[in-house]
């Protein structure tokens, strides 16, 4: 199988992720245009709602590796912009390692450009 480009992993992280909420029963609702912040609504039974990023998670031996930020390129080279608790609510991450959703709320991300879990 061909190395997957970030644009296909992040594809199939926000599908794995938009399953795994439906199977929660929580509503998911996306954004009419691409590009903002946030890849996705979860809409909770209490009303809430979360304003969630998606990210595929990448495995270095035992631990995942979630990345808290964006990359683009600009004029002046590749521009990295971490997320904030002011822009999103929530990073919800797919591990095709192990198969599974994680949704990491901000107090673990919010100020870190990288988060490692086991």
């Amino acid at each position: 199988m061909p190395e997957l480009t970030t644009n296909q992993k992040g594809a199939i992280a926000e599908a794995a992720i938009t399953k795994a909420a439906f199977e929660l029963g929580i509503e998911v609702y996306r954004p009419a245009i691409e590009g903002g912040r946030y890849d996705m609504i979860f809409a909770l039974e209490n009303g809430r709602l979360l304003r969630v990023q998606c990210k595929w998670a990448a495995r270095h031996k035992d631990v995942l590796l979630i990345r808290c930020y964006s990359c683009r390129r600009a004029i002046e080279g590749m521009r990295v912009r971490p997320y904030t608790s002011d822009e999103i609510d929530a990073i919800a991450v797919y591990s095709p390692d192990t198969g599974r959703c994680y949704l990491i709320p901000p107090r673990l991300w919010d100020g870190h450009r990288v988060v490692h879990t086991s």
